[in-house]
């Protein structure tokens, strides 16, 4: 044996006892040992209290989140029985909190203690305390209150158990997750809030109230009706078609020689433009990646919407069949199930795998929305047409992502150089600059001003499309804007349903600075305002990071023909302070364009980083400007107007009307 090594033998295998099981293992049944674990274990309470209410037993259950981040549920059920049981031959308390795979849940197989249950496997309530710096437990059921203790997973004193009058019977569980199982225990309010929601969405008529004592706040969750009521607010009135509400309750099995069981199920949907969304829950558990339910939704929609197409004779000739993606971008759907049998995908609830309720499912949305589409025609007629609009919409999006990769994604050698567009001589991008200039004249101008070494430029020639106002098709069919594009080397980031759609990546920039050079006048700043409005629309990213800036051109030269000294003014104010200082005779003449200026004074005034003045385009009143731009340059012609009614006098004097 090499030195160092250790012996492998027959006492080298060991197992977990107790705790350690969990403590020493946290991520087999939390799924993490980070937040996400901590906040699985909270659940594994909260489910138990929730399967109580479910069965009538109870309607509230409360849950505090408090300063010290120990967490307390009380439930208003028929309180965990604790004491010493014979079949077993142990407490019943030990079993519950003490062994993993132990609980009430296991008879459900024949109808028995819970018929539908979330806490299925009987580890919850054990491994919570398992992974707990400390537990108490206070139940009251059978005229006594019953006390537990328990600290990093062992009892502390045995059960106590007094006389005890009340009002409710009930359990309240108290716990400090531990620092030495997770990594984090701070569980924020939104997680207990947007969990306690959905469980009032899909258990109708219980109430949830979550108290939190850290900003001393409480919220209270219900819903009587359930999803029915959830989708309503979900739609705000806003569906295409009426609010459907689905269900069945079933009986089968996943394999003929598996036992049977029970499943039911009930789906409210609508068809929403605005408001799209599809939710999963079985036996309560928020399914956030499906499984058999999401299988049964996408295969009924698709079979049942494309069978009408067909049957309607909407498809063109040779269009390819529609795709779910193109029915989900205008649904709105919650499915709610529960079954006597459940095969999750893990221990962490986010995925079911029945057979059978996928079969049972997807029979029920086929069946119900045939019988719906044939005695609602109107209804029919606005779905499958959305749908096929929102397929159409897809294939142009698609179509377009490979023109923009096409047009965009091309090296910048010499075979595809942009035309007029100069180059500098570095390659590092920590110095690079871009330099945006308005026509043939200023690249004269500024090619000549420039340092070649870091300094880039590419001319606009005319006044460039206005990208709010315009299609994706006009915007990528513009010569101008696909130079700037490719020139900028990132991609575009579009808004679209089709995420697939934008090319954006920040890594493939080729410039430290965008500079934006225009003429100090009414053409320019139009210009400007038309290259900038195209950064917003197609690389807002750029502008959110820093990257562009406003060169400013001087309004006025000064010439003090005395000292003979020649002075710059960017502004009135500049100039009339400049004009007071000189002690004699002056030239004063208005700038002229940037074509027209020396190439020395273009070096001193807008191009050399010493003396030049740029204007840093900053999101920081990101707001302000969407609203501005869609004034000025969007579709809201009556807000226009108005703008131009309250504010066009103010700038009557600035108006070059000779």
């Amino acid at each position: 044996m090499a030195k160092g090594q250790q012996a492998y033998n027959n006492e080298s295998i060991s197992s977990l006892k107790g705790p350690d099981k969990v403590r020493l293992r946290p991520g087999v049944i939390f799924g993490s040992d980070d937040i996400a674990g901590c906040q699985h274990a909270v659940f594994e309470i909260l489910a138990n209290s929730i399967d109580e209410a479910r069965e009538g037993y109870g309607n509230t259950i409360e849950v505090s989140r408090f300063k010290d981040h120990s967490i307390q549920i009380v439930d208003y059920g028929r309180g965990i029985p604790l004491e010493y049981n014979p079949k077993e031959d142990r407490f019943n308390w030990e079993l519950v909190f003490c062994e993993l795979y132990a609980g009430g849940k296991y008879q459900n197989i024949q109808g028995l203690t819970y018929e539908y249950s979330l806490g299925l496997n009987g580890l919850g309530a054990c491994a919570t305390q398992f992974a707990a710096s400390w537990m108490n437990v206070e139940v009251l059921r059978d005229k006594h209150r019953y006390h537990l203790r328990f600290e990093k997973g062992h009892n502390i004193g045995g059960l106590k158990k007094e006389k005890a009058l009340y009002k409710d019977t009930g359990t309240r569980i108290h716990w400090l997750p531990d620092l030495d199982v997770f990594t984090e225990i701070d569980i924020n309010q939104e997680y207990f809030k947007e969990t306690l929601k959905r469980q009032a969405v899909v258990n109708a008529g219980v109430h949830f109230v979550f108290y939190d004592e850290l900003t001393d706040e409480s919220f209270t969750y219900y819903y009587p009706e359930g999803i029915m009521d959830y989708i309503k607010e979900l739609s705000q009135e806003q569906e295409l078609t009426e609010i459907r509400y689905l269900s069945r309750s079933t009986a089968g099995r996943d394999r003929e020689d598996k036992p049977e069981y029970k499943v039911k199920m009930e789906i409210a949907l609508c068809f929403n433009n605005h408001y799209p969304r599809i939710e999963y829950y079985h036996n309560s558990s928020y399914l956030e990646h499906g499984g058999a339910p999401d299988r049964a939704v996408k295969n009924s929609l698709v079979a049942v919407i494309d069978q009408f197409l067909k049957d309607e004779n909407l498809y063109r000739k040779n269009e390819k069949k529609v795709l779910f993606t193109d029915i989900e971008d205008s649904l709105l759907l919650i499915a709610n199930s529960f079954s006597t049998m459940t095969s999750y995908a893990n221990q962490t609830k986010k995925s079911i795998n029945n057979t059978f309720i996928q079969q049972a499912m997807t029979a029920l949305i086929k069946e119900k929305l045939e019988i719906y589409f044939t005695e609602n025609r109107q209804d029919k007629e606005k779905i499958l047409n959305q749908v096929l609009t929102n397929k159409r919409s897809r294939e142009t999006a698609e179509q377009t992502r490979l023109n923009i990769k096409k047009k965009l994604n091309g090296k910048m050698d010499m075979a595809t150089k942009v035309k007029k567009f100069v180059d500098c001589r570095s390659k590092d991008l920590e110095k690079r600059e871009l330099f945006i200039v308005e026509g043939d004249s200023a690249l004269g101008a500024t090619k000549m001003g420039r340092d070649a070494n870091f300094q880039a430029i590419i001319p606009v020639r005319g006044k460039i499309l206005n990208c709010l106002k315009a299609s994706y098709a006009q915007i990528f069919g513009n010569d101008i804007i696909v130079d700037l594009l490719k020139v900028l080397g990132c991609g575009v980031e579009i808004k679209s349903r089709h995420s697939d759609l934008a090319t954006f990546d920040l890594n493939k920039l080729r410039w430290n600075k965008i500079i934006i050079c225009t003429d100090a006048d009414v053409d320019g700043y139009q210009i400007r305002t038309l290259i900038l409005t195209m950064l917003y629309v197609l690389t807002p990213k750029l502008i959110e990071m820093g990257y562009v800036y406003i060169a400013e051109s001087p309004l006025y030269e000064i010439t003090d023909l005395k000292a003979k000294k020649t002075f710059f003014a960017y502004t009135e104010q500049e100039k009339n302070k400049l004009l007071k200082s000189i002690k004699g005779t002056y030239k004063l003449q208005r700038s002229k364009g940037l074509g027209e200026n020396e190439p020395q004074m273009m070096w001193e005034t807008t191009m050399n980083p010493d003396t030049r003045r740029l204007i840093q385009v900053t999101p920081a009143e990101a707001a302000k400007t969407r609203e501005m731009f869609d004034v000025l340059l969007g579709n809201n012609l009556p807000g226009r107007k108005l703008f131009i009614t309250d504010k066009g006098p103010a700038y009557i004097a600035q108006a070059d009307l000779d």
